[in-house]
């Protein structure tokens, strides 16, 4: 949900474009590193999208998946059925234990190991681990130490985690891991791994040429409205080196923010090939408007919300939003009469406005 609007459809409409694109490269793997859901319980309809997507990589085209719950997700909803699940090459991990899920795959030169470590807890793992784990990094890095004790020399290595790492680009729409900053890991914590493939984030980005960010699919907030959502087609190659190429998803619906006086917005709307993109509008009128939402989405059917300019800037921008406050009771009137009426008070209607608003303040005086 975004603004109290429903992203399914477009959900559905990018993820058609990944299913063709699996079809097309025909990848040795899909990986999906959380999170899967917004929320731990998710609504009906976002269970049924993903079932069909996953059948349809799965069991249609062959693909294996790796998919890891996020902080967003319940990992026991999410890992139910999992050892079933992984005979036909689903493979999901959930719930955190001392040893990661596994994935084994090959080709000409050699083993390559997908190690799933699904978000967990500073106390889940101390608990898995029985030793005392002061914040997300030490949780993190005795995961990561289990998996280098067991890893076979001759065999590449693959991490799908979930994890903030320092200097990472965040956005609104992330939910935080920990309070204060204390949920941030070190890149070093994932040296000596080939490739590490992260969730959290929602821009794509990349750590030391093989630490990086797929990105979310779509945008979420306000503060990804300058994103170039993608999918990352990884190449990992014999000698470990790593090959990162994004690939473009073209959105149902863009989200974009228009700035002008609303008058000029619904103009410029009508000749606007992508008016049905989510709107964010700017405007920069200084007089009172009358229902200005209502009127904005005649012009951009699904524009999200609006501010006003004059109210939010500071300085000389703010100072057409200093008078609007300051604007005693006539000015306001003849503003409105203004936007609805479309032409300025008379001197007659003025001062007619005036002899009312003065018979008003004289009988406030007198109760008072």
């Amino acid at each position: 949900m975004f603004h109290a609007r429903s992203l399914l459809e477009d959900q559905a409409w990018v993820l058609d474009q990944l299913l063709a694109l699996v079809r097309d490269l025909r990848p040795d793997a899909v990986l999906i590193a959380g999170d899967v859901y917004d929320r731990a319980v998710p609504p009906p309809e976002a269970v049924a999208l993903l079932d069909d997507v996953l059948a349809r990589i799965v069991v249609d085209a062959g693909v294996p998946v790796v998919m890891i719950a996020g902080n967003h997700d319940s990992a026991q909803r999410l890992g139910f059925g999992a050892r079933l699940l992984t005979a036909r090459g689903l493979h999901v991990a959930g719930l955190a234990g001392r040893e990661a899920a596994c994935v084994t795959l090959s080709d000409a030169a050699g083993e390559v190991r997908i190690y799933a470590l699904p978000y967990a807890e500073p106390a889940a793992v101390r608990d898995a681990f029985g030793v005392e784990l002061p914040g997300h990094e030490a949780a993190l890095a005795a995961r990561l130490d289990a998996i280098r004790a067991s890893h076979p020399a001759h065999a590449r290595s693959v991490v799908v985690a979930h994890a903030f790492v320092i200097g990472g680009e965040a956005s609104e729409s992330e939910r935080p891991l920990s309070v204060g900053g204390s949920g941030a890991v070190a890149a070093s914590v994932f040296d000596g791994f080939d490739l590490v493939a992260l969730g959290h984030l929602h821009r794509p980005q990349t750590f030391n040429e093989r630490i990086h960010y797929a990105g979310s699919l779509l945008k979420y907030s306000l503060s990804e409205v300058t994103h170039a959502k993608s999918v990352s087609l990884i190449e990992l190659a014999g000698d470990g080196t790593v090959g990162i190429e994004p690939i473009a998803l073209s959105p149902r619906r863009d989200l974009r923010i228009v700035e002008g006086q609303l008058a000029d917005l619904l103009a410029q709307a009508a000749a606007d090939p992508r008016r049905d993109d989510y709107i964010h509008a700017v405007l920069t009128d200084a007089g009172a408007l009358l229902d200005p939402m209502a009127r904005l989405r005649q012009g951009y059917p699904n524009a999200l919300a609006l501010e006003r300019a004059v109210l939010t800037r500071s300085g000389e921008a703010g100072a057409a939003g200093q008078r609007l406050r300051q604007l005693d009771t006539g000015e306001l009137f003849a503003d409105f009469f203004k936007e609805v009426a479309g032409e300025a008070l008379d001197e007659d209607k003025r001062r007619v406005l005036n002899q009312l608003l003065e018979g008003i303040a004289a009988a406030d005086r007198e109760s008072a």
